[in-house]
């Protein structure tokens, strides 16, 4: 691992947190938002300092690494780095939300200073999320994620059962911290068991020192379902799909936005799950594929049944998610590097969407087709940035859903030939249940007198648009720009993976 010079990993996770802080003691409102939106820049921009910074070709280790004694005595570390799956991350989480900030500047109406401090308070612990190199501290950092969503949910939500939602997300979150707690005291226990001696002494939770620790076969898949069924919560894969719709409906749609785009619960099963338990990923890689397998056609269909853009928007979500896990159980590069960019593209595409979701509900107070018929007469700017992030939903060549779904869907087709027909049919309804909603809500005589009226977009909100815009263009033409930064990384999560004498000849079994 290399080490930081300057902190610059700390400065990224505590920069937003000190910005929360002075956006709340400030009295003025105005001033409050102008902090946030300071901070959220200056966030984006050290984000963006760090990817300068990184090397792409030093190799597979951490970089810029920072480690100092925490708890000495359980030996939990402060310990966070950065490689080729995370460092993207970083900028995008700041991006969406910079653009989260944008959007909801003029829609919060009370609480305004304690609604932007909670949305970099999450910021935040977002980033120490894909930064964090030891169990415990990661683990910290993953419940440190609820707090501001439930308050953001359950004070600022647009439903009436907004405070229910606010609790049904948090259950399910809690119910997912449980068995990620057990397999991580499991990973520390093993290593004391190896190294023989004190067990207390002998704890381990750093990720690097996990990864050389043997762990015994029947170990293995203990910690690798534990692993997976609490990162499957958050992700969310069926059947623990269930809070996103809800709290789509019923959320701020700017909140939302940053549920929708950033899935730490896909990105915490290749982090952790799979280069943890490797023998056990590679055996279990069938029932992976079939699990992912379900969740994409499962929730593309219940989408084609959506009426309401906000709703049709999770399950999309929810789909998109399961097509992720499919490539990631293929077990081959081009599997690993198409989910890691789609999960980059669902910060710029499904954040987005359900941006763009908010503004038409902010404006006409419904999302509900029947609505909405016309809305690309009345508001047409908006319609054209909507059809882009549509159509890089589904994949059109050109923007950078296209490769992406390419990848994803080919390394199916190289591992397991059948999941690849369900990844085959999800690409199809992706399209029906889109294309379908498209033309029910944007075309067609307008029929509501609200329509009729309805402003297009402000200059604030047609700015962020284009920077997502821009991105989706520049990774579509240009993939090999996200590529290349984790080729090295992706290389070397595979070759763990799949250096699995015993059990490796389970990966290809179809």
């Amino acid at each position: 691992m290399s080490n930081a010079g300057f902190p610059v990993l700390s400065l990224i996770i505590f920069l937003p947190l000190f910005g929360a802080l002075a956006a709340v003691v400030v009295r003025n409102i105005r001033l409050a938002k102008n902090i946030a939106l300071l901070f959220a820049a200056l966030e984006l921009t050290a984000t963006l300092a760090v990817v300068a910074l990184f090397n792409a070709g030093l190799g597979n280790d951490f970089q810029l690494v920072e480690h100092h004694a925490w708890i000495p005595s359980l030996n939990i570390e402060y310990l966070i780095g950065v490689d080729g799956i995370s460092v993207l991350f970083l900028p995008m989480s700041a991006l969406l939300t910079l653009m989260a900030i944008i959007a909801s500047w003029n829609s919060v109406q009370h609480l305004t200073r304690f609604h932007f401090a909670l949305l970099l308070a999450l910021e935040g612990v977002t980033i120490g999320v894909f930064l964090a190199l030891d169990m415990a501290l990661f683990y910290l950092f993953w419940e440190l994620t609820l707090p501001p969503i439930f308050f953001l949910i359950g004070l600022w939500g647009i439903g009436s059962e907004r405070r229910n939602a606010a609790m049904k997300y948090t259950l399910f979150m809690l119910f997912g911290g449980v068995p990620l707690l057990f397999a991580i005291i499991i990973l520390a226990v093993n290593h004391a068991t190896v190294v023989g001696g004190n067990i207390p002494q002998n704890l381990a939770f750093s990720l690097p020192v996990l990864l050389a620790t043997p762990l015994p076969d029947n170990l293995q898949a203990l910690v690798f379902l534990l692993l997976l069924l609490g990162f499957a919560v958050k992700a969310p894969l069926a059947p623990f799909h269930t809070w996103l719709p809800t709290v789509a409906m019923e959320g701020p749609t700017q909140m939302t936005a940053l549920l929708a785009g950033l899935k730490l619960g896909a990105f915490g099963i290749i982090r952790f799950a799979m280069p943890l338990a490797p023998s056990a990923a590679v055996q279990y890689s069938w029932v992976l594929g079939i699990f992912g397998a379900v969740t994409l056609v499962y929730s593309a269909l219940i989408a084609l049944q959506q009426t309401n853009l906000r709703r049709l928007l999770a399950y999309a979500g929810v789909s998109h998610v399961g097509l992720v896990i499919v490539g990631v159980a293929s077990l081959n590069m081009q599997g690993i590097q198409g989910a890691i960019f789609q999960l980059l593209n669902f910060t710029m595409i499904a954040g987005s969407l359900m941006l763009v979701a908010g503004f038409i509900q902010h404006r006409l107070g419904s999302t509900e087709a029947i609505h909405l018929g016309g809305l690309a007469k009345s508001m047409p700017r908006l319609t054209c940035f909507y059809f882009l992030f549509m159509l890089a939903s589904i994949g059109l060549p050109g923007t950078s859903g296209f490769p992406a779904e390419l990848l994803l869907i080919i390394s199916t087709m190289l591992a397991h030939p059948s999941i690849s027909i369900a990844a085959l049919i999800g690409a199809v309804l992706s399209a029906a249940y889109m294309l379908s909603f498209t033309r029910r809500a944007f075309f067609g005589p307008i029929t509501q007198a609200g329509v009729r009226q309805v402003q297009d977009l402000r200059p604030r909100e047609l700015t962020l648009l284009c920077v997502s815009a821009l991105l989706i263009l520049g990774f579509g033409f240009f993939p090999n720009t996200v590529l290349k930064t984790n080729r090295v990384a992706a290389e070397a999560w595979l070759s763990r993976i799949m250096d699995q004498p015993v059990l490796a000849s389970e990966a290809g079994r179809d």
